[in-house]
């Protein structure tokens, strides 16, 4: 769970409602609260047939304050149903907040693992629900950790993964070791309520490159979640030699950096690292991720989108945060991952239009005039000549005074590797938003790009080769225009297909369903 503080300026529950649906920013076919505050995706899982998404909430305004888990479910990772909140604060251990956690199955019992906070600290706590998921009871053993390891000087202490290896239970706590790094605290258990300390899984270290690098580790980890990434489970020998992923959000004194893992081997009571990976190019924009695999096999992954415009802008609008498009997590044959959004979201499309190939030169008049909107699914194949580099730009008014960058670039050289990169200067006149590029490597084998673009307002989320980029923007003009150019060089476009995406809430919500 994340610690943002914000003002406790609110706004009159009968306008927060009011308020949100009206802004022409909130996104449409992502998930969103009701109203209110939304961050960190938990218990994100498939029971029973149904996908069931929790998420930190604050029905009382788009502020950090007074945590409550919402909850929503779906049928097919697309169109979403709210469901009553499933916990909230009361007198004990989690008075100060229900912060995040995740869903276990426990011999057929749903049972949600998660951080109560109250006097400043976080614990771990439980609580059971009914079978479809919808009344929950908190245990009455809570904190089912009574403390954080003692004699470890920890910055902080919170968020949980926990699996069955055998007949016993084993937990993550994220936290971090004062003077050294990041960690996560390692424990079992036969029966969820009386937890034995391990040890740290694995440290980090801190004091290994610049706070400001996009791979630096930070000073705690939030959100810890371990994985097998192929064939088999956690704990068990692996038939194909696939690594074990540890995800975790980098965090330092309150700022929430970036998502990064490692693949490497779980075995024991430890975590053996291989190598470090930025797990997105947006950074702050994709945080907290969790993960879980659904009936057929698939590991589905959602995160956090967080606001880049001022707490006074989030307050006045009634709403903050956004969840991500939950994306399918492929490991690729260089042992990193790959994303790419489930493929139900296509049942959302509509008014498609098609582009054909082309050759696209440095200089030329743009292409692609016949494709507009703010909510579009974007996918292009093309093909980049060493050097060559292609601009899309979308969310663009008609005389590009304000407009959204998307470029990607392959090296001069003999080598298949480009770059793709966000330019947001341009992408509102707000002058107090947050406009920073964001970029990172993609593979590129001769050249060839898959090029997928998700828009939903103030929602950017970009794939390119499997690897994602996800962002925030804040037009202020409300443009809809898309074009297509070659920046540098010659490209190859062999196709673009573009959709209109439909809203996936079309009837009024509560903030207390």
């Amino acid at each position: 769970m994340t610690e943002i503080i914000h003002p406790l300026a609110t706004v009159p529950q009968d306008q927060l409602l009011a308020r949100a649906e009206a802004d022409p920013l909130r996104p449409r076919f992502h998930f969103v609260s009701p109203a209110g505050w939304l961050n960190d995706p938990n218990g994100v899982s498939q029971w029973n047939g149904t996908y069931h998404l929790f998420y930190q909430y604050n029905p009382e305004g788009a502020f950090h304050h007074d945590i409550q888990w919402g909850h929503a479910t779906s049928t097919d990772l697309v169109t979403w149903t709210d469901q009553p909140v499933a916990l909230s604060p009361s007198a004990g251990p989690d008075a100060d907040g229900c912060w995040s956690g995740v869903l276990v199955n426990d011999n057929g019992i749903p049972t949600l693992v998660y951080s109560g906070r109250v006097d400043g600290q976080e614990l771990p706590c439980l609580a059971v629900g009914t079978p479809d998921l919808r009344t929950w009871s908190k245990d009455p053993a809570n904190p089912v950790i009574a403390a954080p390891p003692a004699g470890v000087e920890i910055t902080a202490y919170r968020d949980h993964c926990v699996w069955r290896e055998g007949a016993t239970w084993r937990q993550l706590v994220g936290s971090g070791i004062r003077s050294r790094g990041g960690t996560a605290f390692l424990y079992e258990s036969a029966d969820l309520r009386s937890w034995d300390y391990i040890g740290p899984l694995f440290i980090g270290d801190a004091a290994q490159g610049d706070p400001a690098d996009t791979d630096w580790t930070g000073t705690m980890w939030e959100c810890v979640d371990l994985f097998r990434a192929g064939q088999g489970s956690l704990g068990s020998a692996s038939t194909d030699n696939s690594p074990d992923v540890l995800v975790f959000s980098a965090w330092d004194d309150g700022d929430t950096r970036h998502p990064l893992y490692w693949t490497g081997r779980y075995a024991g009571n430890s975590y053996v690292p291989g190598d470090l990976h930025r797990l997105d190019y947006g950074g702050r924009f994709f945080y907290a991720p969790q993960s879980f695999l659904d009936e057929s096999g698939r590991r589905i992954m959602f995160g956090w989108l967080q606001e880049g415009r001022s707490d006074a802008a989030m307050v006045e609008a009634g709403w903050s945060g956004v969840m991500s498009l939950p994306r399918v997590t492929s490991l690729a044959a260089d042992g990193s991952l790959t994303f790419a959004p489930v493929p139900e979201l296509a049942n959302l499309r509509s008014n498609h239009v098609h582009v054909g190939g082309m050759e696209l030169v440095a200089d030329a008049a743009p292409a692609v005039s016949a494709v507009s909107g703010n909510q579009l699914d974007l996918e292009l194949h093309f093909q980049l000549a060493p050097g060559a580099s292609l601009r899309l730009e979308v969310l663009a008014t008609t005389d590009s005074s304000e407009t959204t960058v998307i470029e990607v670039n392959r090296e001069a050289g003999p080598d298949s590797h480009g770059t793709l990169r966000l330019d947001r200067t341009r992408s509102s006149l707000d002058p107090t938003v947050d406009v920073e590029e964001k970029s990172g490597p993609i593979p590129m084998p001769a050249g060839k790009v898959h090029l997928r673009v998700l828009v939903d307002r103030s929602a950017l989320e970009i794939f390119a080769n499997g690897k994602p980029l996800t962002a925030r923007v804040y037009p202020t003009l409300h443009g809809k225009e898309v074009s297509l150019a070659a920046a540098a060089g010659t490209v190859q476009l062999q196709s673009l297909d573009a959709w209109t995406m439909a809203d996936i809430f079309t009837d009024s919500r509560q903030l207390h369903p």
